[in-house]
């Protein structure tokens, strides 16, 4: 079976199809000034713009995992989410603290879904 990649760089592809699943590369915000709120809409709108080029959509996340600078975020990011999600379709996920890749981001997410 062959691998389709999306938006390929000389270090990552932002995304991979293969088997008829979608797998992203962690998205983060591109306005860092922003707070938790707005760098978690814009990765959530990152993440739908990806999704539906690869022929998916929010409703067919597998899972996700979310990576947070700080957990004192936690609430802010999930106020978020929770608008963001179809309820009765929300994936399994996980959130972890961890130091990314620049200080001035504060979230990370990456998911893995099924193509429609």
């Amino acid at each position: 079976m062959s691998i389709t990649r999306l938006h390929v760089g000389a270090r990552l592809s932002e995304v991979a199809i293969h088997a008829g699943v979608v797998y992203l590369a962690g998205q983060v915000a591109e306005d860092t000034s922003s707070d938790i709120t707005g760098q978690t809409q814009q990765v959530l709108a990152a993440i739908d713009r990806l999704l539906a080029e690869a022929g998916s959509d929010k409703t067919q996340i597998l899972q996700a995992t979310i990576f947070v600078k700080s957990m004192r975020d936690f609430p802010a990011m999930n106020a978020v989410w929770d608008k963001w999600v179809v309820q009765g379709q929300t994936p399994p996920r996980a959130t972890v603290e961890s130091t990314l890749a620049s200080p001035a981001y504060l979230v990370e997410i990456k998911v893995i879904a099924a193509q429609k």
